[in-house]
């Protein structure tokens, strides 16, 4: 009892970012019943994943965010562990080895290190905001942040490296690195990004693993790809299938691409060709809504935090679903070549979800603090 008492006096219920957690339930009901479509064998689990993501989600916002933060250099440590677990007694699957079986749960420490992280810089950066724009400083930080990228890297995980990756670079920019700095970056960054991309899609590179150069070329080349290319392509004709309203949940349609096995691992990477197709092109501009405002309702509240923990926090959370969500989106369309991210809170996956909701449940306490802190000055 006098924990919540305590917690009663610190915090007050309207000020609670109910315009967060509404969305990120809303699409995760989406989610469940869409996974549920695909696979129903997985939805009694992603509705477990639910209940528990709440739990996760209500705790860390409960708890002040700055105690977390002192443990920031634990954070990252932990994050190494899980990493290196994976690549020492991970469990295969599909030719990746992303998983740890611990027999009651699969668990992918990938996704968790995407929140530990935005975490550990979030304190870093803020401890050293005077050191960041200096050339040594600013390199011993990209060397932090790039050790956990090539540990993923190594699992194989090129998409979820990516991703951490821009994650990182966008919470050292928030921080106000110099400008100089950006500029130079940018500078050498695209045309190397370019110069890669043609090294990548010669044929007998030796820069990228051969099943990556054939998702690269079959998105390029789809018609001369076609085995590489088929999961992708369908994706994309069961999006379309869909028109304005879709087939309907739980559809038993002849010429449904999902129903006839068409589409691999739909729970998964390719839910939104599910949802295409079943909740058509309404359905879908529902779900990109309701990502697009979870993103905006993270930045917005990392914008009016009181410290500079807070912003990244809330920054970092809301880059990680807007890019992830962006990349996951323009693979089953097409836009994209196929690089196997889940969709943030549709996608089927307990580490992923759970994860997220932890992140989320951070970003409300920062919400709170702002509160709590402007009341004081009233």
């Amino acid at each position: 009892m006098p924990f919540f008492i305590r917690l009663r006096n610190k915090y007050r219920l309207h000020d609670f970012q109910f315009a967060l957690v509404i969305p990120v339930i809303i699409l995760t009901i989406i989610g469940i019943l869409v996974i549920g479509s695909a696979d129903a064998s997985y939805q009694e689990k992603q509705i477990v994943g639910l209940v528990g993501g709440i739990i996760v989600m209500l705790l860390f916002a409960c708890i002040d965010y700055h105690k977390i933060l002192n443990f920031y250099w634990i954070l990252y440590i932990l994050g190494l562990i899980a990493l290196m677990s994976v690549l020492l007694f991970g469990d295969e699957s599909l030719g990746a080895t992303r998983w740890i079986d611990l027999g009651f749960i699969r668990f992918q420490p990938s996704e968790l290190t995407k929140i530990l992280m935005i975490l550990f810089l979030a304190k870093f950066l803020s401890l050293n905001k005077d050191k960041i724009s200096k050339p040594v400083f600013f390199f011993i930080t990209l060397f932090i942040t790039v050790i956990p990228i090539l540990m993923i890297l190594k699992q194989p995980d090129l998409s979820t490296s990516i991703v951490l990756f821009i994650v990182c670079v966008s919470l050292i920019f928030i921080a106000e690195i110099s400008a100089k700095i950006v500029k130079w970056a940018l500078g050498l960054g695209i045309p190397s990004f370019f110069v890669l991309f043609y090294l990548v899609t010669r044929e007998g590179q030796k820069l990228i693993s051969n099943y990556q150069y054939l998702r690269i070329m079959s998105w390029l080349q789809p018609e001369n790809y076609p085995q590489s290319a088929y999961q992708q392509q369908n994706s994309i004709m069961a999006v379309g299938s869909g028109c304005i309203f879709g087939k309907g949940l739980y559809n038993t349609s002849l010429d449904s691409v999902k129903n006839g096995n068409f589409i691999s691992e739909p729970q998964t990477d390719f839910i939104f060709a599910v949802t295409g197709e079943e909740l058509g092109f309404v359905g879908c501009c529902v779900v990109i809504g309701l990502l697009l405002l979870i993103s905006i309702e993270c930045i917005w509240i990392g914008s009016k935090a009181k410290d500079l923990e807070g912003k990244l926090i809330g920054c970092g959370m809301g880059v990680l679903i807007s890019f992830q969500s962006f990349v996951n989106i323009c693979v089953v369309t097409g836009l994209m070549p196929n690089t196997g991210l889940p969709l943030p809170f549709m996608s089927y996956g307990l580490t992923s979800l759970i994860s997220l909701y932890m992140g989320i449940g951070v970003v409300l306490n920062v919400g709170l603090q702002r509160s709590s802190h402007e009341s004081a000055f009233q």
